[in-house]
């Protein structure tokens, strides 16, 4: 199958630039270029794109605009292409939110230093979101959180208390997060600690924004954060975030070094692997939707010491990458559609 691919920018060298990346690959075929939102409007319903890639800021009609207007008329995988600034980040949150599947960043200093790099991670993402198509699901409100499900009280007879929650996600993990964390009750009884792959000006806002929408509390880890009940720690985006056991009931986050055998920044298969080695058979790992299978090395471990494995399903996986080599490999102990998962994690703490 060719995927035809809709490319949307006001510039004339990102639109070449892109087309020159997506052309190189004999499955991918550039269909057409628009140079603002109202054009791509346009040419999405007439040219019916596989995929379509959207610069945010455009005149006449920006891409948040234009997305809001596909995603209601002629549904299609949209990719944003955001600046990599703080800014950048908030509309690239809001579009996320509206319905876009991914981004990918715009920065011209890294595309002409790791243009291979950046070739690679846009082909193969084009491809993948391509297979998928869109996925919609209905969104439940935060505020029905409390009465969807009700702290256990009873635990089955020799079932060991998962003492800490672990996520790791990629493509498509920010509206999956926006799906578990707002329905969490207030007095979630265990910390949870989160691998999104993203880079460094995004976690922050990525984490206010999980904050305004929940009843427990999130926030962009640091070093020498302590883990609490209740308190939720996104991985900051160009590091790698480990969980240390300082004295005997103080765990704390420290901040790795970047190394090169890990291609993801924050890496999950580190944090798994950290949450493994802490909480030996009281660990929860949680692996949702994600091209690659970063990850599964980690939660090997995790499992082979005593935890439990909750894998997002196939059919709301934006990319069935990252869950497939888990379940693939057998090790997951439950694979479960998006919307099963905050009921399943409430009820194995």
């Amino acid at each position: 199958m060719t995927v035809k691919v809709l490319i949307v920018d006001d510039s004339a060298f990102m639109r070449n630039a892109l087309s020159s990346m997506l052309s190189s690959d004999p499955e991918i075929k550039v269909i057409g270029t628009a140079r603002d939102g109202v054009e791509a409007v346009e040419k999405v319903a007439l040219l019916k794109p596989d995929v379509v890639t959207m610069d945010v800021e455009m005149p006449r009609l920006d891409g948040l605009g234009a997305l809001r207007i596909i995603m209601e008329k002629t549904p299609v995988p949209v990719i944003m292409v955001s600046s990599l600034t703080a800014e950048g980040a908030k509309e690239t949150l809001d579009a996320l939110e509206a319905g876009a599947v991914d981004f990918i960043p715009k920065n011209l200093s890294e595309l002409s230093i790791n243009i291979v790099k950046i070739k690679a991670m846009l082909l193969d993402k084009v491809k993948q979101i391509a297979k998928k198509g869109v996925v919609l699901r209905r969104r439940r409100p935060a505020t029905d959180a409390a009465h969807l499900h009700v702290m256990p009280t009873t635990r089955s007879t020799g079932e060991r208390r998962v003492g800490i929650v672990a996520i790791g996600s990629s493509t498509g993990g920010p509206r999956a997060l926006q799906e578990i964390l707002p329905l969490l009750p207030k007095d979630f009884p265990v910390p949870i600690v989160i691998a999104q792959h993203m880079p460094q000006n995004f976690t922050g806002p990525f984490a206010e924004r999980l904050n305004q929408l929940s009843q427990i509390t999130v926030k962009e880890a640091a070093a020498g954060d302590l883990l609490k009940p209740g308190l939720a720690l996104l991985a900051p985006g160009g590091s790698h975030m480990r969980i240390e056991r300082k004295r005997s009931l103080e765990t704390v986050v420290t901040l790795g070094e970047n190394r090169d055998d890990l291609i993801y920044r924050p890496s999950v298969d580190e944090l798994m692997q950290s949450v493994s080695e802490c909480f030996p058979g009281r660990a929860l790992g949680v692996i949702l939707t994600g091209m690659g299978n970063d990850g599964l090395k980690g939660l090997t471990l995790l499992k082979s010491g005593g935890g439990r494995i909750f894998a997002q399903n196939e059919e709301t996986c934006v990319v069935y990458g990252m869950p497939k080599a888990v379940v693939d490999a057998g090790i997951a102990d439950k694979v479960l559609a998006i919307e099963e998962m905050v009921g399943e994690i409430i009820n194995a703490v």
